[in-house]
């Protein structure tokens, strides 16, 4: 058999001597150039007729970019002009200026986090939230976790490990990253018992379902789908009540979280915790980091003898909160003591409460600081609309005004692209050959950040 010729690759410690004033570690160093080396020995191994043998400054390059990629942190800020407020896969809620000033001293510093001042004692880390969460629902008592799929986990565990949780089969949700409901009550130990059907699920169903094996009854709200038409489900109201007869719990999941009505965003049916609590819910779920604004948490909320039982749990360990976020939610919290107060000073709520007006203003000055000729694109500030995000109100359209930028010497997805790769990067929305740009989600201080970055990129 023939041997398979050699390749004339640069020696590993060639390339070393030539990195060895990179601050980096040997061991890191190593790794990179033997990666790099590996995956040209494998193109010219590949037998692929533009396969070529690199040079040594081509591996060198190769090198030094991944060395000096690595010393870069890859989370950094961008700019969202999406008009998505909650986007997911830009970290959903922005936190108020009392919440970033909250991290900032829990991190620079011990905290109280477990021991009471007063008397020297160790102290729950949970109770200050939970005493505060509880004030503020209306609820006996309320605790957090990590997030609200461990806050729906630990409960079901909690509440009906091993026995049956009756819920309608129009709400088996799949929430971001394939998490379904199914497997997420599975995982908790307890048994899912469908019942209904797709569109419709009357309280006759949920009480026919009731036998020994039950444990609870549970609900939870549709934040990232609807259903429409011929449709009928049963209400909190009468779960509660039919909880009640049978002496059994009621869950309510409601996702979103809201702690005050938004008006124009949410529609008069989607859950309000504290009109949730009033309504009677045994234990209510929901996230920390959408439309309550503050960082990611599940939260909670319901009567003192299951909260105390959850926080009993050895699970609740595993999803306790750190003090940097117990710090940030506390705060976030806090500025729901003034109902007025929140609208403004939580940016997720400020965003939602922009007037057109405002919009309309914003896009226009954009627009008349992108000094650019004729043959580089076509800019119109025209009526568009966003969107809520992160699952939560998917078919409530947010009224806005925005920047629509038609690029002449590239293609729009070219230009996203390019937007993306500025520093900071820009995040925009595609429509019809032009890119979008939607002030609801800019912050003031990055307008003219916006301006720049767009000139630059458009005059490449």
């Amino acid at each position: 058999m023939k041997p398979r010729p050699r390749h004339p690759l640069p020696p590993v410690n060639a390339l070393l001597a030539r990195v060895e004033s990179i601050p980096i570690s040997h061991g890191v160093k190593l790794a990179i150039i033997r990666e790099v080396l590996g995956q040209a020995r494998a193109q010219l191994q590949s037998g692929e007729a533009d396969a070529s043998v690199p040079s040594f400054d081509g591996i060198l390059n190769d090198v030094q970019r991944q060395l000096h990629q690595l010393s870069q942190p890859h989370y950094r800020r961008v700019i969202n002009a999406t008009g998505i407020v909650l986007h997911t896969n830009l970290g959903r809620s922005l936190l108020s200026e009392p919440a970033i000033q909250a991290m900032e001293s829990a991190a620079r510093g011990y905290v109280n986090l477990e021991i009471d001042l007063s008397s020297g004692e160790r102290s729950s880390r949970q109770r200050p939230i939970g005493e505060l969460l509880a004030m503020l629902s209306g609820a006996e008592a309320a605790t957090v976790v990590n997030n609200a799929a461990a806050a729906t986990m630990l409960t079901l565990k909690v509440v009906a490990a091993g026995r049956e949780v009756i819920l309608s089969r129009g709400q088996l949700i799949e929430i971001g990253g394939s998490f379904r409901m199914p497997d997420i009550m599975a995982a908790s130990g307890a048994i899912l018992r469908e019942v209904g059907t797709t569109n419709i699920t009357r309280i006759g169903d949920y009480a026919k379902a009731i036998c020994d094996q039950t444990a609870a009854l549970m609900i939870v709200h549709p934040s990232n789908y609807r259903i429409e038409g011929f449709t009928e489900t049963a209400t909190l109201q009468e779960l509660v009540q039919l909880g009640r007869e049978k002496q059994l719990p009621v869950i309510d999941d409601i996702g979103s979280g809201a702690m005050l009505p938004i008006p124009g965003v949410m529609r008069p049916n989607d859950p309000v915790i504290p009109e949730r609590i009033i309504l009677g819910a045994d234990l209510l779920i929901c996230s920390g980091d959408k439309l309550l604004g503050g960082p990611q948490a599940g939260l909670i909320i319901g009567k003192k003898t299951w909260i105390d039982k959850i926080e009993a749990d050895p699970w609740m360990r595993a999803f306790r909160l750190d003090k940097i976020t117990l710090a940030a939610l506390e705060a976030t919290l806090r500025s729901y003591l003034n109902p007025e107060q929140a609208y403004h000073e939580i940016p997720t709520l400020a965003m939602l409460h922009r007037t057109e007006d405002s919009l309309r203003a914003d896009a226009e000055w954009i627009a008349s600081q992108l000094q650019l000729p004729e043959t580089v694109a076509t800019i119109r500030v025209i009526p568009s609309a966003g969107y809520v995000g992160g699952g939560s109100s998917p078919e409530q359209p947010l009224p806005s005004y925005v920047v629509a930028i038609r690029p002449l010497r590239m293609r729009e997805t070219v230009l996203a692209r390019n937007l993306r790769q500025s520093h900071p990067a820009l995040l925009v929305r595609i429509q019809a050959g032009e890119i979008l740009i939607d002030p609801r989600t800019i912050l003031s201080d990055q307008l003219s950040v916006v301006v720049s970055i767009l000139q630059t990129v458009l005059r490449e």
